[in-house]
């Protein structure tokens, strides 16, 4: 009985001990530790979004202004950051700076968060001593591109949404109300016009195997179409065909023209050299015309030829 008796006792005290030794602290300790290496993990190849690299870049310029070092600055960003990567994004570069790299070196560790207009624009600032200023051009260059994004997305988003509206809509009367059609005139018993049969024998063909087979073809060709837009004479044609649609093609020229002027203008007042400037063109422009057209550049300047006769091999440049 003394056992029996005993029992709820030590169970009670084991309880209690538990309780009072708490593994909880270092579970969570071990649970942060985890994350914070798997934020680790992810720093070197995170794509930090445009309009966060913008908020950024003007918080930066200001404090700059202000008077604040460099590495204080950082640390203050680091505290107001939201997002847990970028976060340690920053602290990575607070400690490199820290320690006597430079901040272009160290943000050059993290290329797909810093892009390399960022980079480039940097180095001229620290070269030129005028860092803070240059930052705030930068942050006037990434607050254009993102009201030219914004345009460009509100402009397409109505014809877009119309032009699948009406995929839907066909879509629907050739499954659900032409069959309906179908019986009525099934029922006259007399030979149909032409265009009308065939209209019925597309909605025969899409209610049954035949529409699971379009779906399936439209896939395969979305799949290949993609892997091969991917490689480099896929992108080719893809952007040599996009520049000749008829409605979006001038709109296209004119965002790839708008994009590599305001980055050539922005990096040129920075005090970045013409040959580095026209590889970061190329490299940000995202056409392959005008990609082209920087490789072709350099070589036209080193024969002393005129600015005119640098945009002749553009094809996107105005006449």
């Amino acid at each position: 009985m003394a056992f029996l008796s005993s029992g709820p006792q030590q169970s009670q005290s084991l309880r209690s001990s538990t309780k009072s030794s708490g593994p909880k602290p270092s579970f969570l300790e071990a649970q942060n530790l985890a994350k914070q290496k798997s934020y680790e993990k992810k720093a070197k190849t995170y794509k930090l979004p445009l309009q966060e690299l913008t908020i950024f870049t003007q918080q930066l310029s200001s404090l700059l202004n202000a008077g604040l070092p460099l590495v204080q600055t950082l640390e203050a960003l680091q505290e107001q950051t939201e997002d847990p990567i970028f976060r340690v994004i920053v602290r990575e570069i607070r400690l490199d700076i820290s320690s006597g790299t430079s901040f272009s070196v160290a943000v050059k560790k993290f290329p797909r968060a810093f892009p390399t207009l960022f980079t480039s624009m940097v180095e001229a600032g620290e070269a030129s001593g005028a860092l803070a200023e240059i930052l705030g051009k930068l942050a006037g260059y990434f607050e254009s591109t993102l009201r030219l994004t914004k345009k460009v997305k509100s402009a397409m988003t109505y014809p877009i949404a119309v032009i699948g509206l009406a995929v839907v809509l066909v879509n629907v009367l050739l499954i659900f109300v032409i069959p309906v059609f179908a019986a009525m005139f099934a029922d006259f018993g007399k030979k149909l016009p032409a265009p009308t049969q065939l209209l019925i024998d597309v909605s025969n063909f899409l209610r049954g195997w035949g529409g699971l087979g379009v779906l399936i073809g439209i896939i395969a060709i979305v799949i290949v179409t993609s892997k091969y837009v991917a490689t480099p004479v896929g992108r080719k044609h893809k952007d040599n065909v996009l520049v000749r649609v008829m409605i979006f093609g001038p709109l296209i020229r004119k965002i790839a023209l708008s994009r590599f002027c305001r980055t050539y203008a922005t990096l040129t007042k920075a005090g970045v050299p013409i040959l580095r400037t026209l590889e970061i063109v190329a490299a940000a422009s995202g056409k392959v015309q005008i990609e082209e057209a920087c490789v072709e550049i350099p070589s036209m300047s080193a024969r002393a030829a005129r600015f005119q006769r640098w945009w002749e091999p553009m094809s996107f440049s105005p006449r």
